[in-house]
């Protein structure tokens, strides 16, 4: 099985999956992002926000291709390019921090470690770059990845919360410690990145 790690960038963004190649949940503030949905061009969007990425810091995430097949993806930001950290009531992002946005394996692909290879390589990515940690927002009351990823399975893969709240804590994880996990928590990083996105309500109690 011959695989391919990639950075993230206007080729190849067509690549992510349906709706995550159009998703700008994290990409715009609740309101413009409810307004591109409804008008049709939340696809627009995302172009623009990887492009103003790739011109202003680099590539932001890592495409997986499996025999030349997309079969994966994690997304990554400094905060300031994340308009919707800061409807989050654990907000902001640590200053010295990027933040970890979203990730994907496809059904069939998980159980592997390819969220471990993604994972480790973005922390490989962003170590170079001189960033010192990588922190999420996790969802504290659901254990499917969603555009807010678990907050149990970032726990499981060595974040650790930084900033306690009963719905979304905010977790960190320290970047040299992420390139040097262990193999036994591969599937755990499987079951970070697995699994469709639902968008998930922020005024839930």
């Amino acid at each position: 099985m011959g695989r391919q790690l990639v950075p993230l960038t206007l080729d190849n963004l067509s690549d992510l999956p349906s709706p995550c190649r159009a998703c700008v949940f994290w990409e715009l503030d609740p309101v413009t992002g409810a307004r591109a949905e409804r008008d049709g061009h939340a696809d627009v969007e995302k172009e623009s926000w990887v492009s103003s990425l790739l011109s202003e810091w680099g590539s932001c995430g890592r495409v997986l291709y499996v025999d030349g097949r997309p079969v994966g993806f994690v997304l990554y930001a400094p905060p300031a390019y994340v308009p919707r950290s800061g409807a989050f009531p654990t907000s902001p992002v640590s200053a010295d921090a990027v933040q970890l946005i979203t990730g994907w394996i496809a059904p069939g692909f998980r159980r592997q470690g390819l969220g471990r290879t993604m994972t480790q390589a973005m922390a490989k990515d962003l170590l170079g770059r001189g960033v010192r940690a990588i922190e999420a927002f996790g969802d504290a009351r659901s254990r499917e990845p969603m555009c807010v990823l678990p907050a149990e399975h970032l726990l499981a893969v060595g974040f650790e919360i930084t900033r306690p709240h009963p719905a979304f804590p905010r977790l960190r994880l320290e970047l040299r410690r992420a390139v040097s996990w262990r193999t036994d928590m591969e599937l755990a990083l499987d079951r970070l990145l697995g699994g469709p996105k639902p968008i998930p309500a922020l005024g839930r109690s």
